[in-house]
């Protein structure tokens, strides 16, 4: 890497870690009592609430672009990459298929607040089996790659 690139970037580090001492300081010099009567105003902890997101928002998208930069020159690897995102919209749509759309009752058989039949409850039992085959898949992989492994 650079050495101009280097400094820049501890130069930015340096930054990000002063102004995140600033907001801790003083939030340690506030104290607990006038943070908790603040009526749920959020006060001084609110700026490093703010300054956490946008932290977080333009890692994020660093962290993306730069990820689909070097998809981009890689065509083997795009190749790799959509086949993986195939895979695992394949195992969405089996997902979809498996989630029931009924409501969500108790052990008595009533309704839940909040648990009418539906798309919500579709998703939400579609989120459920999507972890489940996830986890299947990924328990096979596993196992396959040791009896692979055993084999040679």
């Amino acid at each position: 890497m650079n050495k101009n690139l280097t400094n820049i970037l501890k130069g930015l580090v340096g930054l990000i870690a002063l102004v995140a001492a600033y907001f801790f300081y003083k939030i340690i010099s506030t104290g607990d009592d006038e943070i908790v009567s603040g009526g749920g105003s959020l006060g001084i902890v609110g700026p490093l609430v703010s300054f956490s997101i946008g932290l977080l928002i333009v890692v994020a998208s660093i962290t993306v672009l730069f990820s689909i930069f070097s998809l981009l020159k890689k065509p083997a690897a795009l190749k790799k990459t959509l086949l993986g995102l195939v895979v695992l919209g394949v195992f969405l749509a089996i997902s979809y298929g498996l989630a029931p759309d009924t409501a969500v009752t108790d052990v008595t058989g009533e309704v839940l607040e909040g648990g009418e039949a539906g798309a919500n409850s579709k998703w939400v039992s579609t989120g459920i089996w999507y972890t489940v085959l996830l986890g299947a898949a990924a328990v096979a992989s596993i196992l396959l790659g040791g009896v692979k492994s055993i084999i040679k």
